[in-house]
């Protein structure tokens, strides 16, 4: 299967696209003023304790206070506020937890009342982004990820994934971790530590400590709320939680970002580093990979199949409703219970795609075409489960009901990524007022040569729709060829795909965009 991340770096956010054999998969957004990534580490007050809700807000420094229920403080919560006093007064100076004492482990059925206080300082990690209205969602079991472990302070347990089969493998991790990790860490073996050398997993292993440390260091001196250790940024994290040997390309158009992914996959890859590669070309790199296109396709209200059928999308603030229609789709030949299944299938397979590349989480319900076979039922149900067994993102499908609806739980811990399909109308740009058309080539002849004269470009590219620059370009003494022998400067034209009907930018000769 080839295997590739499209990464468009733009002023204010990082888009990463993944393909499976060109088809888009998945769509990760990262805002470049983005505070509160799932995984960071925060320094908060508790502000109010909420008896009756069994959880307490806390001040992370998000407009709303953040959400921590009793049951998200974690077995080692004790020990772990403990720990935060100690640091904070100055009687624990280092990191290793070797000679700390832990405490008991809280009961499951506490109250959070006998946990925390207002106005105490509490060590918290982002478990979900802020949501719609609501904060974030925190915990107080601390873990922090690596490459192929993930370490979890003051617990002693050892796990390894359960997607590692072999006993034999799984025992040999048990033991290599029991002789390397330190006292009071517990770890978890990810899936791709499977085979790896003792010298790779000890080298993430200390990764992993060091940046513990980090959390010491800055928990020391920090006065809530406060930052006191960031996970890896979107692009890194996706690449640590994804990258395998299926990968053939990453390709990015920002040279910096590309500088930076060169020299983390240095770090978790040597072997992997030449798949990075910086895309130089004119056109947009989404446009070129055929991506922006496929967004469009996939992200509106309606979603249409290669044989017909198609889905329609809706999202509530309860839930999320999919309903499966088979257009014009019918196999003449075909029984309608035949044709049905058939169409249910298909679209088992585009409902996993959208629930992964729009990250739509929480409750789904899927209205699927009615099955009057159990056995038929049973096929659909195995079909979507089967497609789903790649989603990273913990969930939960069961069989269809006797309504046909097929219902399912999917961890929501950003929010769902959404893409504008709609156009601006290409007539009144979205006013309502006409403008007329007949004088867009005047004014872009009037712009150029306001360019030429008075900002004294030397060469421009024009950006503008495929129509517009087909108009412009056709014929052998086409406009483009006219305007260059009228200002005897160089033009050239580059149609966007992305643009609406009317719209045009000029850049200058470094790709900078002219203000006009």
């Amino acid at each position: 299967m080839n295997n590739e991340l499209i990464i468009q770096s733009t002023p204010s956010e990082v888009i990463i696209a993944l393909l499976k054999d060109k088809r888009l998969v998945e769509l990760n957004r990262e805002k470049t003023n983005n505070n509160f990534s799932v995984g960071d580490f925060y320094l908060g007050k508790v502000k109010k304790v909420m008896p009756g809700l069994n959880a307490a807000f806390v001040d992370v420094g998000y407009e709303k206070d953040a959400f921590l229920h009793y049951l998200d403080l974690g077995p080692q919560a004790a020990s772990l506020m403990k720990y935060t006093k100690l640091v904070q007064t100055g009687k624990l100076n280092t990191s290793d937890l070797g000679g700390f004492k832990n405490e008991g482990d809280i009961p499951k059925d506490g109250k959070i009342s006998s946990m925390v206080s207002t106005g105490q300082n509490i060590l918290v990690q982002i478990a979900k982004e802020p949501i719609s209205t609501k904060g974030p969602r925190i915990t107080s079991e601390l873990s922090i990820a690596g490459r192929f472990l993930v370490l979890v302070p003051f617990s002693d347990k050892i796990s390894v994934s359960q997607k590692i089969k072999e006993n034999e493998e799984k025992n040999r991790l048990k033991r290599l971790m029991q002789s390397i990790k330190p006292k009071n860490f517990g770890v978890i073996v990810r899936t791709v530590a499977e085979n790896k050398s003792v010298a790779e997993l000890d080298a993430d292993l200390k990764d992993l400590i060091s940046k513990w440390d980090i959390c010491f260091q800055e928990t020391k001196v920090a006065q809530p709320p406060k930052k006191v250790l960031g996970e890896l940024d979107r692009t890194s994290a996706i690449l640590r939680d994804m990258l395998n040997a299926s990968f053939n390309n990453i390709h990015v158009d920002d040279p910096k970002l590309f500088e930076e992914m060169k020299t983390y996959l240095r770090t978790i890859s040597p072997e992997q580093e030449k798949i990075a590669k910086l895309y130089k070309g004119t056109v947009p790199i989404f446009d070129h990979f055929d991506v922006d296109k496929q967004m469009k396709a996939l992200f509106g209200k309606t979603v249409t199949m290669k044989t017909g059928a198609y889905l329609i999308v809706e999202h509530t603030e309860a839930l999320h409703v999919i309903d499966v229609n088979s257009g014009h789709r019918a196999k003449s030949g075909s029984s309608q219970e035949q044709n049905a299944l058939e169409v249910n299938l298909d679209a088992a397979v585009e409902v996993a795609r959208q629930l992964r590349l729009r990250d739509m989480g929480g409750i789904i319900v899927v209205d699927f075409i009615d099955l009057h076979s159990n056995e038929n039922r049973k096929l659909l149900f195995n079909k979507l489960r089967d497609e789903m067994h790649t989603d990273r993102a913990k969930h939960n499908i069961l069989p269809p009901s006797k309504f046909g609806l097929v219902q399912i739980t999917r961890e929501r811990v950003r929010p769902a990524t959404n893409v504008i399909t709609v156009e601006k109308c290409p007539t009144c740009g979205g006013t309502g007022e006409i403008q007329a058309s007949i004088l867009l080539i005047d004014q872009i002849e009037n712009n150029l040569r306001y360019v030429f004269t008075e900002q004294n470009e030397k060469e421009v590219t024009l950006c503008v729709h495929p129509f517009i620059e087909a108009y412009l370009t056709k014929g052998f003494f086409s406009l483009q060829r006219r305007w260059r022998l009228k200002f005897r400067k160089k033009i050239a034209m580059r149609p966007v795909s992305s643009y609406h009907f009317m719209e045009y930018h000029f850049l200058n000769k470094n790709e900078e965009e002219i203000k006009i």
